[in-house]
């Protein structure tokens, strides 16, 4: 890390949902993510199998590390300091332990940003109440800022498009040009969108923006990890597109998760082996985009992103202006 100096300290608070790091914090993980209510002992056992089946834990914390070492070596490199943090909502480093180390080390303003582009009070919401409340139980009196979503900046949609076209151009010595495109996010209660929540139009927002830019002329969208709860949950469902692709005839089908940044299980389980399986039984061969994981083009987003908000910028310039 850059060493520290006696200037006024930027910080920036990257969140993150968090993951279990063994197969032994998988039920405390659960227990945090529900608030303390308890579940089925098959529930627990249903989740311990998807991390058993990727390895026995998630490589998330490692991943938003890499992020945040790689964000931090970004802004720095304009000779402006900053430090970069990582908070989890349901895991260590849990939000609350940060904002403690950010008060410790004496920052003078704050900008939250959540490693999730699209906005939902369900997801990105929380993440926001959790710095609040560590806010108000230390007495930080710092100015904290909040990035609302960045689900259409440019450099975010260059960095989904460069994982299209390579993984386009791998699958086509199989397939041909004959492949199927399904952009996917991880699905929410049906419910918001009588609420007004913005997410359901910013997910597909990010997906027809991508599209655009790989000059896509046809694309479908799809909701996958629905939740184990009765409450309906946003579709079309990954397995229902799959159905319907494979009654069309097709054999051959590219997934692009587009609501997430990183490796986490509902990629490497939900759709490495979940979809996979499925789609073998409709027939299809399924491949999906790599995660962006730490790639440049997205850590220099995520740098955009830090620098305009702290430069208290009106709009967001455009790429052709940023040079």
């Amino acid at each position: 890390m850059t060493s520290k100096p006696s200037n006024a300290l930027s910080g920036v608070l990257l969140l993150a949902h968090g993951a279990p790091d063994s197969l032994e914090d998988i039920e405390p993980f659960l227990l945090n993510i529900r608030s303390g209510r308890p579940f089925s002992p098959q529930l627990l056992h249903e989740i311990k199998e998807r991390y058993r089946l990727i390895g026995g834990s998630s490589p998330l914390l490692e991943i938003s590390l890499r992020q945040t070492r790689a964000l931090e070596q970004e802004l720095n490199s304009e000779g402006i300091y900053f430090r970069v943090y990582l908070g989890m909502r349901n895991w260590h480093p849990f939000i609350h332990e940060t904002m403690e180390e950010i008060a410790l080390d004496g920052v003078t303003r704050l900008l939250a940003l959540c490693l999730a582009p699209q906005n939902s009070r369900l997801s990105v919401g929380l993440y926001f109440q959790k710095v609040r409340e560590a806010q108000e139980k230390l007495g930080l009196t710092i100015p904290i800022s909040f990035a609302e979503s960045w689900h259409q900046e440019p450099l975010l949609i260059e960095a989904f498009s460069e994982k299209v076209e390579a993984a386009m151009a791998e699958f086509s010595k199989d397939a041909g040009s004959n492949i199927a495109i399904v952009f996917t996010a991880h699905s929410l209660p049906q419910k918001i969108l009588s609420e007004g929540d913005p997410y359901d139009q910013q997910v597909r927002e990010t997906a027809r923006a991508v599209a655009d830019r790989c000059r896509l002329t046809e694309w479908r969208f799809a909701y996958q990890s629905q939740g184990a709860t009765d409450d309906a949950w946003l579709g079309p469902t990954v397995e229902s597109t799959l159905t319907e692709l494979a009654q069309k005839g097709c054999h051959h089908a590219l997934l692009v998760p587009i609501g997430f940044v990183a490796d986490h299980v509902e990629v490497l389980y939900d759709i490495d082996i979940a979809f996979c399986q499925f789609a073998e039984q409709h027939g299809i061969l399924l491949r999906r985009t790599e995660s962006l994981n730490d790639s440049p083009t997205l850590i220099r987003a995520l740098a955009f992103i830090v620098r305009h908000q702290f430069a208290g910028e009106k709009e967001i310039a455009s790429p052709e202006t940023r040079e």
